[in-house]
């Protein structure tokens, strides 16, 4: 058997009140709050999956200030592996209210409101990528080097 990780993309945005985009949806038939995040599709560059997914989720168009880091998870649902390049950017302009299937909604959420969240949480990755943004974690966009740009 062939091992296949998933490659994801997740954005952190935070608003000027120090309030954090995340999306509410369903997922294994349970409701569920996550960062805006996907798969990068085949062909496609991976900062395009980032605007790509931001703006399907949340209606939200953005644009990626620096990166944040690879992040890998095994969700104990699926037993699938994760790689998350996960990206910091910061919000444009509310552009649609047309949202993929299976969501339910944007929110934008204090570090405190996120805490209390828990097991809605999609991952632990939804609380640590936000930890790891306001401990000051950040590099370049060029440090990740993608072939599709």
């Amino acid at each position: 058997m062939t091992w296949k990780p998933h490659a994801t993309v997740a954005v952190v945005v935070e608003d000027d009140q120090g309030r954090f985009l995340l999306v509410e949806e369903v997922s294994g038939g349970k409701v569920v709050f996550n960062q805006p995040a996907g798969h990068i599709e085949e062909n496609e560059a991976i900062l395009d999956a980032v605007r790509r997914e931001t703006l399907e989720e949340t209606g939200w168009e953005i644009e990626p200030v620096f990166f944040l880091g690879i992040y890998t998870y095994k969700a104990p649902a699926n037993g699938v592996t994760y790689y998350r390049f996960c990206y910091a950017a910061k919000a444009l302009r509310h552009a649609t209210d047309k949202l993929d299937t299976g969501i339910i909604g944007p929110h934008w959420l204090t570090p405190e409101e996120i805490r209390e969240l828990g097991d809605q949480l999609r991952s632990p990755l939804v609380l640590q990528c936000i930890e790891d943004y306001r401990n000051g974690r950040k590099f370049p966009l060029d440090v990740v080097v993608d072939g599709q740009t």
